[in-house]
């Protein structure tokens, strides 16, 4: 299963999304993770946890941090419990991203990710390398986006009233370089106010983002996420879709931290 990356998830003219780089409110948010649904065929039982995740506007660049736990149980009581902690930093100018990946499975550790991707201007591609857990080199297909960035364009798409951004995404939580990316903006949230005082004046709407792994031939996706996003790229409802079963999100604490120049 692979852990999810909640800056992935969260993308002015979407030629120029650098420009709308003060639309990404610097804050800290824990989210709670409960089972939403499984498949028949599934032998999950039950499945909770926990997620932190920290965006900082640093002026020049944004940095971030996650740490997620998911605990799955089956339905033989065996449970196992999966945590990482990603980190990345990433220039407003959508050309360099670093970025950190670290992944237990019961306490083991399981995969570590760390590298640097750079991009090429005009969209025409890049390249990633990587240190661990691999020295290697990969390229960046054209049209590439490093995670805040998209965020920032799927937000202007929806606020522009598209429907659909398709583009190559590269976030670091992969050792196979970019994943393709197909984001359905589903719309606009009407009439629903967020207890936090910070989203409660903003607009808000739902999206859900499919991601296709490098070696994916088989058309339907590897992972799906839905959420909502308030104009500010903060997201308060997560669904996490990991084939076989499918965990909510719910944002339970918020804070609004300092950032930018």
């Amino acid at each position: 299963m692979r852990s999810p990356s909640l800056a992935a998830l969260f993308a002015a003219s979407l030629l120029c999304a650098p420009a709308a780089a003060a639309e990404l409110a610097s804050h800290r948010a824990a989210y709670r993770l409960s089972l939403e649904s499984a498949r028949p065929s599934a032998s999950v039982e039950s499945a909770s946890g926990a997620m932190l995740y920290e965006l900082v506007d640093q002026c020049e660049a944004w940095t971030s941090q996650q740490r997620f736990t998911l605990s799955v149980t089956t339905r033989d009581g065996t449970t196992t419990e999966r945590q990482s902690d990603y980190v990345t930093w990433e220039a407003k100018d959508g050309r360099t991203m670093r970025f950190r990946l670290r992944q237990t499975v019961d306490g083991t550790l399981a995969q570590t990710i760390v590298g640097e991707a750079r991009l090429d201007a005009g969209g025409a591609g890049g390249m990633v390398r990587y240190r661990e857990p691999s020295e290697q080199e990969l390229t960046l297909p054209p049209g590439t986006l490093f995670p805040m960035i998209h965020t920032l364009r799927i937000l202007a798409a929806a606020r522009a009233g598209q429907r659909t951004l398709e583009a190559p995404l590269f976030d670091g939580t992969s050792a196979d370089g970019a994943n393709d990316s197909n984001t359905a903006i589903i719309g606009s949230v009407a009439g629903d106010r967020s207890r936090f005082e910070a989203l409660a004046a903003l607009p808000s709407w739902r999206f859900r983002i499919a991601f296709f792994e490098p070696t994916n031939t088989t058309g339907s996706p590897d992972y799906e996420v839905g959420l909502r996003y308030w104009e500010n790229g903060i997201a308060d409802e997560l669904k996490m879709d990991f084939g076989d079963f499918v965990v909510a999100g719910r944002l339970e604490k918020l804070e609004i931290i300092p950032g930018g120049c």
